[in-house]
């Protein structure tokens, strides 16, 4: 669906419903290992609580990241050519794409796409204004979906997908195989440039799963607060409680909520029934080796040409073509 936000934005709106929000939900607190879909994290409170988690001086990825783009901006740029089509999935904030949009030459145009609509329209109104030149096609969806691309209105000669902030740690292999397939297919002939979060030092990721502010347990609990506004629940937070743990037998983060007592919970009509210690089971965040995520990339239709990282190895950022 088209909507029209202003005489030069349009938002290209595929917004998930809300039936699909309740059976998705439902589906995941009724299996007998309790989950919920860490997309869902992603309204715009939700959304503005991650830009929170990003500023947290435990929480190096971002800094690492940005560090990174930083020091080899002119590289990557070069990778991505004149004309290019530039896709960001899961954009939020765009804060590190304006670094990119800043250096390249005549972009075609840029399609952020995002789950989160308010979130995404602030971002994308405010870069257009800062880009006047620069055509934004702005895409609320999920963005593992299927979906119709816009097209840009003038020529693109390389269409590149950009997926920064190691997202792709939140996938279990089979999804993030199944969905680098789809960015392959949207970007034939072109590129992916990733952020991948690299196998490190258990303390660190501990530290950055668990800041000292609790902003991450907020975030990890507002997944309860959107369930009782928006699905009739009546869950308590305080009688859940954020663990977040390196799991080093399956190489990732685990983020839980663990109920403090026996209770029951209610979403409309249904009951949902806790013991003490059982957990929902809120996100992963994969760590990966370089040679794991080139394997991964492999399989799924890429071939890593470029790796980019930190001086202490903390995060990559990687230069995948399509083959």
């Amino acid at each position: 669906m088209l909507q029209n936000m202003d005489s030069s934005l349009h938002l290209y709106d595929f917004e998930p419903e809300l039936d699909t929000f309740r059976e998705e939900v439902l589906k995941g607190l009724l299996k007998p290992r309790k989950e919920l879909l860490s997309k869902y994290f992603y309204d715009d409170e939700g959304s503005q609580l991650f830009d929170q988690i990003c500023e947290q001086d435990e929480y190096y990825l971002t800094r690492t990241e940005f560090s990174i783009m930083q020091e080899w901006l002119q590289e990557m740029v070069a990778l991505l050519g004149p004309n290019c089509l530039l896709i960001e999935y899961g954009s939020g904030s765009s804060i590190k794409t304006r670094k990119l949009l800043e250096s390249l030459e005549t972009p075609a145009a840029y399609v952020p796409i995002d789950i989160a609509k308010d979130h995404l329209l602030r971002s994308v109104t405010s870069l257009a204004a800062d880009f006047p030149e620069l055509e934004v096609l702005p895409v609320c969806a999920d963005y593992t979906s299927d979906f119709e691309m816009p097209t840009p209105s003038r020529p693109v000669r390389r269409r590149v997908g950009y997926f920064p902030g190691s997202t792709i740690g939140n996938f279990d292999t089979g999804p993030a195989r199944r969905f680098l397939k789809q960015i392959a297919r949207a970007c034939k002939g072109g590129g992916l440039l990733i952020g991948v979060d690299l196998k490190k030092d258990f303390n660190i990721l501990h530290r950055a799963y668990n800041d000292q502010q609790g902003v991450t347990a907020q975030f990890n609990k507002h997944l309860l607060v959107r369930i009782n506004q928006e699905l009739d629940a009546d869950f308590r937070l305080g009688q859940f409680g954020h663990y977040a743990f390196y799991n080093p037998g399956e190489g990732r983060v685990e983020m839980h909520l663990v109920s403090l007592k026996n209770q029951v919970a209610h979403i409309g009509e249904v009951e949902v029934s806790f013991k003490l210690g059982e957990s929902i089971w809120t996100e992963s965040s994969y760590k990966y080796t370089l040679e794991d995520f080139a394997q991964l990339a492999a399989t799924a239709g890429f071939r890593v040409e470029y790796v980019w990282t930190d001086a202490r190895e903390l995060f990559s950022v990687q230069y995948l073509s399509v083959v």
